[in-house]
């Protein structure tokens, strides 16, 4: 699992300065603002820093919002990786699964305008993110035993895309979609 983690890139002093305050605007402005509605324009200004150097560094907003994503993301793989169980290591691999799923429902919905936008940048932009692959990774190893844990890991990760709990909520309610998710999980542990 460790191999799967990308440590972040060497920067020289100055563009670590102009991602840091990047990074500082934009989770402000997110955290004040429909996340649609604030342009890269604004993430520039409120930075003070140019619109070549955000773009250059990010690409766009849904790279944006991956970069702001990355370090709440490891916070989650570390808990997986070294923290107590059932999360952690030390538990049998079902009660991993569920608390598995439980975590990263929490990690999702805290985030959720920022995950969606991560996700759904382009075609299968959900299934290139770093994340999603330890995510998979994590959960496929957990699945060890069944038929085609691979694919069993898929198919457990695809009712936690952020636009499928978008669309759910409204209709739902966030009781109602942990509770189907926590069954969902505690099934495919039991198998």
């Amino acid at each position: 699992m460790e191999l799967l983690r990308t440590p972040p890139p060497k920067e020289r002093a100055d563009a670590a300065r102009n991602r840091a305050a990047i990074l500082d605007a934009a989770a402000s402005l997110f955290d004040g603002h429909d996340v649609e509605a604030v342009s890269m324009d604004q993430v520039a200004a409120a930075a003070g820093v140019g619109k070549g150097t955000l773009f250059r560094r990010f690409g766009d907003k849904a790279g944006l919002a991956a970069a702001l994503l990355d370090a709440r993301e490891r916070v989650l793989q570390e808990g997986i990786l070294h923290g107590p169980p059932p999360l952690g290591p030390g538990a049998p691999p079902a009660e991993r699964l569920v608390a598995f799923a439980d975590a990263y429902v929490d990690y999702v919905l805290k985030h959720l305008p920022l995950v969606r936008m991560s996700e759904t940048a382009a075609p299968g932009a959900r299934y290139r993110i770093g994340a999603y692959r330890f995510w998979h990774r994590h959960v496929a190893i957990l699945l060890d035993g069944v038929p085609d844990p691979e694919h069993a890991a898929h198919a457990l990760l695809a009712p936690l895309a952020a636009e499928h709990l978008t669309a759910l909520l409204p209709e739902l309610g966030e009781g109602r979609v942990r509770a189907g998710i926590t069954r969902l999980w505690r099934q495919a542990g039991s198998q």
